[in-house]
């Protein structure tokens, strides 16, 4: 899940512009079954998390929101990996976006601290 590593760089990076969005899905093994009050709650309570949550839905299929469509086909890494139709294979994918909405890194179960450098990198641009 990574929220700790998720956490502790939002409290490192947060002031000089970075950001982190969390948008819950329970399409992996039910493992956002609450309601979007009790997910931001949990999250709040078990792991300190103060970046933002969005509304619980879908990555995946003919229900996937919108921001996941765009962050699909809008990077080049996912598309070599997964290919443009391809699904998000699991819960808490990562993608790291710069300011100009290009997805420069992605993953899947990769703990976040690998992105490190990229953040730094992109943050002195």
């Amino acid at each position: 899940m990574n929220l700790t590593q998720l956490v502790e760089l939002y409290k490192k990076y947060g002031s000089q512009g970075f950001e982190i969005l969390g948008f819950p899905c329970n399409q992996f093994g039910s493992q956002a079954p609450g309601t979007d009050a009790e997910i931001k709650a949990f999250y709040k309570d078990k792991y300190n998390a103060t970046f933002p949550m969005f509304h619980k839905d879908d990555v995946n299929y003919e229900t996937t929101q919108e921001v996941y469509k765009y962050l699909r086909l809008n990077s080049e890494l996912y598309s070599e990996f997964w290919g443009t139709a391809g699904r998000i294979p699991w819960n808490y994918g990562k993608f790291l976006v710069n300011s100009e909405g290009k997805v420069v890194r992605w993953a899947g179960l990769t703990n976040p601290n690998e992105f490190i450098p990229d953040i730094e990198a992109l943050l002195k641009a």
